[in-house]
C-alpha cells in the first residue's frame, strides 16, 4: 500500500536554510472577520466601523491584525509543527501593510534554528515564516520556535546555534501607509479620550474584564485558521498524553487578551510589531482568562504628528483576576495562573 497521508514533519526532517512553501491559500471575507468578532468581541473602531476607518484614509476597516497572523500562522502548522509537544515564542513580527477583506494569503518558512534536546526525544526549531497576498506582496513577517517531536531517538540531528535575535522591534521599523491620517480621529465613536500623550512607561493597566473559555469556540477558532495541531483537536489521543485533554491554541489566548485590552487601551488601534512572545502555561475549556497590560516605551513614528507607537507587555492570566498585576518572580519564574507574556508595538494617535 502506497502511503499518501501527511504524518507532518520530524525533528529529523529539518534542516537549516530549508523553504518550506506551505499549502492552500486562504482567501479572507468580510465572513471571516464577523466570526473573529464573535468569537472574542474585539470592538477596535477601526476594525469595525468602515465610515470609521475612511475617515482615517482606509478604503474600509482593516483586517484584524492577530486574524491576519493566525491565517499566516495557521498555514504554517501541517509541515512545522503538527508534530509539536508546544509553540515555545515568537519574536520580531512586522505587520508591513494592511490587509483588507478579499486579500488571499499564503505562506512561506525559513528554518533558521535547529538544537536536539538533552532527552533526545524532542528539539526546537526556529522558523522565519513570510504572509503574502495575491500580488506577492509581504503582508506579514515573524520568527517562531516550537519543540518538536523527533521520529526516532536514534536519529542524528545537525545542529546550529539559535538565531540571535532582537529583543524588539525598532521604532523606525515600524510600517503605517502615508495614506492613513489620525488627524480625524474619534474618540467619541471608539470609546476612550486617553491618547498616546496620556500613557506613561512603567504605566501598569488591569484589563479588569475576563471571559470564560468553552470547548467549541476555541475549536472552531482554531478551525477558522485551518491550525490542524491534533492537541487542539484530538481528545483520544490527548487523552493519553501530557495533560490528559486538548490544549487550547496558544493564539487563542493571544486574541483574548488583546480584545480585554480594549478597556483601558481603546485607541491601540493597530499591531505594528510583535516584538516577542511566551506561552506560560496551558488553556483549557472552562478556565476563565483576564489581562493586563505595562507600558515599556513610547515612540514617535518619523514624519507623523498624529500618531505615535506604545510599546506594551500584554499578560494574560487564567482563574486569577489582574488587580494585582501577577508577573514572573525575582528567580524569573511565572506562577501558573500566568499563562501569556506577550510584547508588541501598537498605534494609537496622538493630540495635534
Amino acid at each position: 500500500m502506497t502511503a499518501k497521508t501527511n504524518s507532518g514533519n520530524f525533528l529529523e526532517d529539518f534542516r537549516i536554510g530549508q523553504k518550506l512553501v506551505h499549502a492552500t491559500p486562504r482567501t479572507l471575507t468580510g465572513g471571516d472577520a464577523a466570526l473573529y468578532c464573535a468569537l472574542y468581541g474585539s470592538r477596535f473602531a477601526l476594525q469595525s466601523a468602515d465610515s470609521f476607518a475612511r475617515t482615517l484614509g482606509h478604503k474600509q476597516s482593516p483586517l484584524d491584525d492577530l486574524l491576519v497572523f493566525h491565517t499566516v500562522f495557521g498555514k504554517t502548522v501541517p509541515d512545522i509543527s503538527l508534530n509539536a509537544v508546544a509553540n515555545l515564542g515568537y519574536a520580531q513580527g512586522n505587520f508591513l501593510k494592511p490587509v483588507y477583506p478579499g486579500t488571499t494569503l499564503s505562506a512561506v518558512s525559513e528554518v533558521i534554528g535547529l538544537k536536539e534536546n538533552s532527552n533526545k526525544q524532542t528539539g526546537v526549531v526556529h522558523v522565519r515564516t513570510d504572509g503574502f497576498d495575491e500580488t506577492g506582496a509581504k503582508v506579514l513577517s515573524y520568527v517562531r520556535w516550537v519543540m518538536v517531536r523527533k521520529r526516532e531517538a536514534s536519529a542524528v540531528i545537525v545542529e546550529t546555534a539559535p538565531p540571535k535575535l532582537a529583543q524588539a522591534v525598532a521604532a523606525d521599523e515600524l510600517r503605517l501607509p502615508q495614506n492613513v491620517s489620525f488627524a480625524k480621529f474619534d474618540c467619541a465613536a471608539s470609546g476612550s479620550a486617553h491618547l498616546w500623550d496620556d500613557y506613561a512607561p512603567g504605566e501598569k493597566i488591569d484589563h479588569v474584564d475576563g471571559v470564560t473559555v468553552e470547548e467549541a469556540e476555541h475549536m472552531m477558532a482554531t478551525r477558522l485558521y485551518q491550525n490542524t495541531a491534533r492537541v487542539h483537536f484530538n481528545q483520544f489521543a490527548e487523552s493519553k498524553g501530557r495533560f490528559g485533554k486538548r490544549l487550547i491554541y496558544g493564539g487563542h489566548v493571544i486574541s483574548l487578551a488583546r480584545a480585554l485590552s480594549f478597556n483601558g487601551l481603546a485607541n491601540a488601534v493597530c499591531i505594528a510589531a510583535i516584538n516577542g512572545g511566551r506561552h506560560v502555561n496551558p488553556l483549557f475549556a472552562g478556565d476563565t482568562v483576564f489581562a493586563w497590560s505595562e507600558v515599556i516605551a513610547k515612540a514617535e513614528l518619523a514624519g507623523r504628528k498624529d500618531c505615535g507607537a506604545l510599546r506594551l507587555r500584554l499578560i494574560a492570566t487564567k482563574n486569577l483576576p489582574c488587580g494585582e498585576f501577577p508577573d514572573k518572580g525575582a528567580d524569573g519564574n511565572y506562577p501558573e495562573n500566568v499563562i501569556l507574556d506577550f510584547d508588541i508595538w501598537a498605534i494609537m494617535p496622538r493630540r495635534s
